[in-house]
C-alpha cells in the first residue's frame, strides 16, 4: 500500500538567486513536499520505525535549504534527492518550492518550481 507524508507550507529563509543582491540578503520561500512511501507497517502497528519522521524530513529540506544556489530548480531538486537518498522507504517526492516577493518587479505571492522525483531515477 502506497501513501504519502505531507508537510505543507514550511517556512525557511534561504540565500538563493541569481542576482548576488539575493545570495547576501537572502528571502523567505515556502515548501509544500508530498512524500510517498509504503506506510503498511505504521498503519498496522503504531510504531515510528514504520515510517518516515517529518521531523527528520524537515531537518534534510532545512539542511539543503542551507546550502546557497542560484536556482530554486537547483535547490528543489537537491532537497527531493536527498529525503530520497535519506530515507530508504521514500518511493518519489513532489515539492513545490516558491521564493516569496522574488525580485521580478511584479506583486505576487511567489515564484518558483514544482518538480516530481522518483526512488527509481
Amino acid at each position: 500500500m502506497l501513501n504519502k507524508i505531507i508537510i505543507k507550507g514550511l517556512r525557511l529563509y534561504g540565500y538563493h538567486g541569481v542576482m548576488s543582491q539575493e545570495r547576501i540578503v537572502g528571502s523567505y520561500f515556502t515548501i509544500d513536499i508530498e512524500v510517498e512511501a509504503d506506510l503498511t507497517q505504521a498503519i498496522r502497528h503504531d510504531q515510528l520505525e514504520g515510517t518516515i519522521s517529518y521531523a527528520d524530513i524537515y531537518a534534510t529540506i532545512k539542511r539543503e535549504m542551507s546550502i546557497p544556489s542560484a536556482l530554486v530548480e537547483h535547490v528543489a531538486g537537491r532537497i527531493a534527492k536527498a529525503i530520497i537518498a535519506d530515507f530508504p522507504k521514500a518511493l518519489s517526492v513532489h515539492l513545490s518550492l516558491l521564493k516569496e516577493n522574488p525580485p521580478m518587479g511584479a506583486d505576487c505571492q511567489g515564484a518558483g518550481v514544482e518538480i516530481f522525483v522518483s526512488a527509481r531515477d
